[in-house]
């Protein structure tokens, strides 16, 4: 079975424009996952959700920043907040601030997730804790699309205590006080991957000095972290 009938094997039904988008994507070529980190392309990405339970919550905005060449693009930063059919919690509503007028006056969540889809292309999508983004991403694709994310993932929770073995940081925030990364507003999707971003810098310059010169190093890194069972 190709690409594309994978893609669409259970798509649900979609305005033709987007079905269109969607098939154009399936066109790209992966990127070459050997290229050195300055000449590749990494989008970080954060989700702010309607709580934490993967199964059944659901994702209310989305952030991404390209990396490109180890610079970040400012300019080219990706943010939405997806419509939805009823606001979350009081509760929730505090942690991230997204109020429940502004959720539910959101943008069409089709339109928008097949815009992330074009943003990200087929770069590889870093973040931290990157259990929780892939599982809320793909869950809201699939429902909505009918598709899931076709990058690799690379998970900066395994990939930094392996380049740097001799600390003591377990959480984001450990990590953002380390490396002193001003952290512009928590729990904002576009914040978050705006740190994560600055986060990845620091990772690629410490992956060069020990040549782990390339995407496909990164994720090399990872799963042994995971084989070993660390962090």
């Amino acid at each position: 079975m190709g690409l594309l009938d994978r893609w669409f094997r259970s798509a649900a039904r979609l305005q033709p424009h987007l079905e269109a988008r969607l098939r154009k994507l399936t066109e790209q070529s992966p990127p070459p996952m050997r290229e050195r980190h300055g000449n590749s392309r990494y989008v970080t990405v954060d989700v702010e959700t309607s709580g934490l339970d993967m199964r059944r919550d659901r994702v209310l905005s989305i952030g991404a920043v390209s990396v490109v060449g180890g610079q970040i693009d400012l300019a080219g930063c990706f943010e939405a907040v997806l419509r939805q059919p009823e606001s979350s919690s009081r509760d929730n509503i505090l942690v991230h601030r997204i109020g429940g007028q502004r959720q539910m006056a959101g943008e069409d969540p089709a339109e928008t997730l097949v815009r992330f889809l074009e943003y990200v292309g087929r770069a590889p999508l870093v973040a931290f804790r990157a259990e929780f983004d892939q599982t809320m991403l793909d869950r809201a694709l699939k429902e909505t699309l009918g598709v899931t994310t076709q990058s690799a993932w690379i998970d900066l929770a395994k990939v930094l205590p392996a380049l740097y073995p001799s600390n003591d940081c377990r959480t984001m925030d450990d990590w953002l006080a380390r490396m002193h990364v001003r952290m512009l507003d928590r729990h904002d999707a576009l914040a978050d991957a705006l740190a994560t971003a600055q986060m990845l810098q620091v990772a690629l310059h410490a992956a060069d000095r020990i040549d782990m010169t390339c995407p496909a190093h990164l994720i090399e890194m990872q799963k042994a972290q995971h084989w070993l069972g660390k962090r």
